[in-house]
């Protein structure tokens, strides 16, 4: 080895740590665990009867992009985590999993209270969280912060159904 050269850290750089595969299943499962908590509340009769803008997808299309999205998120958690773990990615990582706590309560609020304003209100703040999240995590790793741009761009659309729903049925 020249001495110009130094080893790569196992942490997100040259050879991974240990468990790494392992570690990507984890924090994949970790965002799919919030889509299937919150695939328990069902659109049913109620949602059925609201107005809905004419943006509004047929429901078949929510649980895929959805799926594809938690999966997506919990690779770009697992690239930040690499880069030293929560030693040296706790702030990142904290932003990652309180976006994800907020996300975890919209469906609840939505379907299971039939609260649409809130829902709204806690959409704002996911957005917010996941802003928060992608700065970081684009810091850290250009890739994971860019694996956030479509989730982003689906809470903004998201967004806009929710408030025309609310608009439209009030």
């Amino acid at each position: 080895m020249s001495a110009t050269h130094t080893p790569t850290s196992s942490a997100g750089h040259g050879t991974p740590p240990r468990g790494h595969w392992l570690a990507l299943v984890g924090w994949i499962l970790l965002p799919v665990a919030v889509g299937l908590v919150g695939a328990m509340f069902q659109p049913g009769e109620w949602y059925a009867g609201l107005q809905k803008p004419p943006w509004n997808p047929p429901n078949s299309v929510f649980g895929p992009v959805w799926t594809a999205l938690y999966i997506a998120m919990g690779v770009a958690a697992w690239r930040v985590w690499r880069h030293g773990g929560w030693a040296r990615q706790r702030q990142a990582l904290t932003l990652f999993l309180a976006q994800l706590a907020a996300n975890a309560i919209w469906t609840p609020l939505f379907f299971g209270a039939q609260a649409l304003g809130w829902a709204l209100a806690d959409l704002v703040l996911i957005i917010v969280l996941a802003t928060l999240t992608a700065r970081r995590f684009w810091a850290v790793d250009r890739i994971a912060g860019g694996i956030f741009v479509p989730y982003l761009a689906w809470l903004l659309y998201a967004s806009s159904l929710n408030a025309a729903i609310l608009w439209l049925n009030r």
